[in-house]
């Protein structure tokens, strides 16, 4: 019988219940320069100059807007190179060799609370958009922006459901820096105007929810709720998660904005801390390592630029031969698979997954309908593959192929292995 998929297998264990490590002082980082949203950039450094820690570097032009780029260490600048991005994508680095002395730039000051207080939200969304804050979920899109909506806000959502497998670097971010997740989401709604903050976890996750009702007790003062939502994938899909936090259900395609809801992944909720705080850049952010091909799985608390090369080699490396790996940046259902190791730990990097390869034999599409049942954006993903097939545009847009989310799970369910998420991601870029 075929049926809608709704679990997925998490292989989250091991890695969570262990003590996250820290690698927060690699010999050199590589700063990226170029990401997916923004190709050009402008230096204010050259080779040789020493640099401070959260000092300014340069700046990166997304066309509709621009972002500082601040070093994450102390050190002294060395060449531009070339290095993978978490995309896939190969992107311009800077390198800076790390003097291990982390000197703070003078701009690294703590704000009093008292100040914090007096503050209005246009000051504090300023901050925000300086210290160059982007979603930390992986989607990298520029914090401050979602400030810049007209609609009045009521709740700002923290989502920390972290449903893919294998992740659980915001698992160990709560539970060893809650505090911060609360002070951040007070520092959110405040900026935001909103009465009700919310964050949003798996039920499932008990001894994570201990953690958050025991910090609750501290913020009795404001409007703080914990939603324990069901455990199933794509539970942290931010439609999803709105409508099971709060009941609100946003049409795919529409902004949350527009229903007075903000979202931020729990990360991102972590760095607002920092900068309104500490007036801190992102410089560090935790990573999950995992997979059947590394020999040690483990959370790292990892400097922002370091190399993945070192990360593996901190895992004690891998368990067969390299050949035969595949590595996968971000998470198994929607992450990317790169081609080797020379990746760089950007602000979004999520995880670094190592799988041993399997050779997979692709079979003809039965037509089974699994992806159909199991699409949590109600799409045929079947029928969009034939209108790709036929470099049908018109089908494919009739077929709203714009709404898929490319969360893994008609792939996952294709009883023929064929890569329909692959295929769906096709069917996007030439719909355009």
């Amino acid at each position: 019988m075929i049926c809608k998929a709704r679990r997925v297998s998490d292989y989250k264990q091991l890695a969570k219940e262990l003590p996250s490590i820290r690698y927060v002082d690699p010999e050199r980082v590589y700063i990226s320069l170029t990401t997916d949203r923004c190709q050009s950039y402008t230096l204010t450094v050259k080779e040789g100059d020493s640099v401070k820690l959260g000092q300014v570097i340069g700046e990166r032009d997304g066309g509709f807007f621009k972002q500082p780029i601040y070093s994450t260490v102390s050190g002294t600048v060395e060449k531009q190179t070339k290095k993978i991005h978490n995309t896939g994508l190969e992107i311009e680095c800077l390198t800076i060799r790390n003097d291990y002395k982390d000197e703070y730039d003078a701009s690294i000051t703590d704000r009093p609370d008292s100040v914090i207080d007096a503050m209005s939200p246009e000051e504090l969304v300023e901050i925000i958009k300086d210290k160059a804050l982007v979603g930390l979920g992986g989607s990298g899109f520029p914090t401050y922006i979602k400030f810049t909506t007209g609609d009045p806000i009521h709740s700002v959502v923290i989502n920390a459901v972290e449903c893919e497998p294998y992740l659980s670097s915001d698992y160990r971010m709560i539970k060893d820096q809650p505090d911060q997740i609360f002070q951040g989401l007070k520092y959110l709604m405040k900026a935001s105007g909103a009465h009700q903050g919310v964050i949003a976890v798996k039920k499932t996750k008990r001894e994570l929810i201990d953690v958050l009702e025991r910090e609750i007790e501290r913020y009795k003062d404001i409007d703080i709720r914990i939603a324990k939502l069901k455990d199933y994938y794509p539970q942290g899909w931010e439609i999803e998660t709105f409508k099971n936090a709060l009941g609100i259900k946003v049409p795919i395609g529409e902004l949350p904005m527009k229903y007075g809801i903000l979202g931020f992944n729990v990360s991102t909720c972590a760095s607002v801390y920092d900068a309104i705080k500490h007036n801190m850049p992102i410089t560090k952010r935790y990573l999950t390592v995992n997979g059947d091909a590394v020999n040690f799985p483990q959370n790292i608390r990892v400097r922002v630029g370091a190399s993945v090369k070192d990360l593996i080699k901190l895992c004690d490396g891998f368990v067969a031969d390299e050949a035969r790996i595949n590595l996968v940046i971000g998470g198994p259902m929607m992450g990317t698979a790169v081609e080797n190791d020379d990746v760089v730990v950007t602000q979004t990097t999520t995880s670094v997954l190592v799988f041993k390869n399997v050779d997979v034999v692709e079979e003809p599409c039965v037509r089974c309908g699994s992806c159909i049942y199991s699409c949590p954006a109600h799409l045929q993903p079947v029928l969009i593959q034939d209108a790709l097939k036929r470099n049908d545009k018109n089908g494919m847009t009739a077929l709203e192929v714009k709404n898929c989310i490319e969360c893994g799970l008609c792939a996952y369910v294709c009883t023929s292995k064929i890569h329909v998420t692959e295929n769906m991601r096709k069917a996007k870029e030439m719909v355009g």
